[in-house]
């Protein structure tokens, strides 16, 4: 196959923490990610479409667009219908990849990721070093190096936030991992926490994360509050995924009847079986545990439990409190892979209490309550309006709350996200086409007066 040099463009003052055995770089832009990201985009792969960067996305239209016709884009499409390659299946194949588009590592059914299969993955890597060469796609990269610049280094204060050391104490092991993170600027919501075990026993793992906040000069930015519990979020992944492998079996009866009662939720966030369940809700119950432990301020932590229940995550609480039981009983409990048999009994009793979960979480809910700019249904919205703000009866948390209905055409294009300053108003920027129907749908966030979970959709049409 033939080798077609990338420049990583990085930014690498490495840190070392406890006895040497774990590094954390800075932030950095890897070719590898976004060349991925933008091939994925061409074929119109829904999570990979996201133009909240418009200033970085419209420089990938303008470059690509002549290149969709690659054999590339329409294997893509293939193994993402008959395979279901999508979301973090990319960014695995992206980490399993060397600076010249070459397998770090021997490809089996498994490696890098069970969507791929090994045929198609060698396949796809062919193919994807001709489009690399087709497409101009170095000198699209040169070009754009001071874009990458800029943005890793609007990362750095999140980066400078993270206490690496936390994930050796709390999982009592030591890490031989090298950390890594990566700002996926074409990847708009999504956010990934990929791993790749190399021939000569080392791992890196990575913390790939999404371009969702843009500032009033449509340059990334990346709010404190909004990105730091995410990069703990994708850091987790590496310590709980190899965890809750090696002990599926133990969850398997109580994780099938969660997910039964709460699946529509999980499928809403592309979580599509009980064992991702189980992993996402560790994850998610670690961070909460570290904000804790780092002293974070409590309306903080209320946000971030309350995003939790929103995902559907209803049992989130209690599974904080067993993670609380773990830490304070280390002497018993060295480790939490130690400590699996306790998190499968308390899982039994999350199980056999599912409902009242349901009915607690919908007390605690937020509920939408109004749109600020036009009401909903109107035929009559100005098509110049850059906003629609959502307002709900307590604060609010998250980023993926809503999604497109079944005329994908009929979503508008969302540019950004932010909150009020209570938190209890959302303001989504967009732009907007003339005499245009459109419609999206909040996930599980109804008015009180209608089903708490159930999506509720919002429409109106332009002038």
């Amino acid at each position: 196959m033939k080798k077609f040099t990338i420049l990583l463009l990085s930014f690498y003052t490495s840190f070392t923490f406890g006895q040497g055995m774990s590094t954390i770089k800075k932030p950095e832009i890897d070719k590898r990610v976004e060349l991925l990201s933008i091939a994925f985009r061409l074929a119109e792969s829904e999570e990979y479409t996201s133009e909240v960067f418009k200033l970085y996305t419209d420089k990938i239209n303008n470059h690509y667009t002549a290149y969709k016709d690659h054999e590339l884009i329409g294997f893509i499409k293939k193994l993402r219908q008959e395979n279901g390659v999508s979301y973090d299946a990319v960014m695995k194949m992206a980490v399993h990849l060397d600076q010249n588009l070459e397998p770090l590592v021997e490809f089996n059914e498994t490696i890098p990721e069970p969507r791929w299969g090994k045929e198609n993955a060698y396949k796809f890597v062919g193919l994807l070093q001709d489009f690399y060469h087709y497409s101009n796609s170095e000198q699209f990269f040169k070009a754009n190096s001071a874009l990458y610049a800029e943005a890793s280094g609007r990362f750095i204060p999140i980066y400078n936030k993270l206490d690496i050391e936390w994930y050796k104490d709390f999982y009592g092991k030591e890490p031989n991992e090298e950390f890594i993170i990566v700002n996926g600027l074409g990847n708009g919501g999504g956010n990934y926490g990929p791993s790749v075990e190399l021939p000569n026993g080392k791992k890196e793992v990575y913390a790939i994360m999404g371009a969702w906040n843009t500032d009033a000069e449509g340059m990334v930015e990346f709010p404190v509050n909004n990105y730091f519990p995410t990069l703990l979020h994708e850091f987790n992944h590496s310590f709980v995924n190899e965890l809750l492998d090696k002990n599926n079996a133990k969850f398997r009866d109580s994780g099938e009847i969660i997910y039964d009662v709460v699946k529509k939720e999980m499928r809403s966030g592309a979580y599509g079986n009980w064992q991702t369940m189980i992993n996402e809700a560790l994850v998610r119950a670690a961070v909460i545990k570290y904000m804790k432990d780092h002293s974070f301020p409590e309306d903080q932590i209320s946000l971030e439990i309350s995003e939790q229940l929103n995902r559907g995550f209803i049992w989130i609480e209690d599974l904080v409190t067993e993670l609380e039981n773990y830490d304070n009983n280390r002497g018993q409990y060295p480790t939490l892979e130690s400590f699996t048999p306790q998190l499968a009994r308390a899982y039994k009793s999350y199980a056999e209490n599912i409902h009242e979960y349901i009915e607690a979480s919908k007390k605690v809910q937020p509920h939408f309550v109004s749109i600020s700019e036009f009401k909903n249904g109107s035929k009559e919205v100005d098509p110049a309006l850059k906003q629609i703000s959502l307002n709900f009866d307590k604060a609010f948390s998250g980023a993926n709350f809503i999604r497109p209905g079944e005329d994908k055409e009929a979503f508008p294009n969302f540019t950004n996200l932010r909150f009020s300053e209570d938190r209890k108003t959302v303001i989504l920027e967009w732009n907007l086409e003339d005499d245009k129907d459109y419609e999206f749908f909040l996930i599980g966030i109804s008015p009180k007066t209608e089903t708490a979970t159930e999506d509720y959709a919002i429409r109106f049409s332009t002038k």
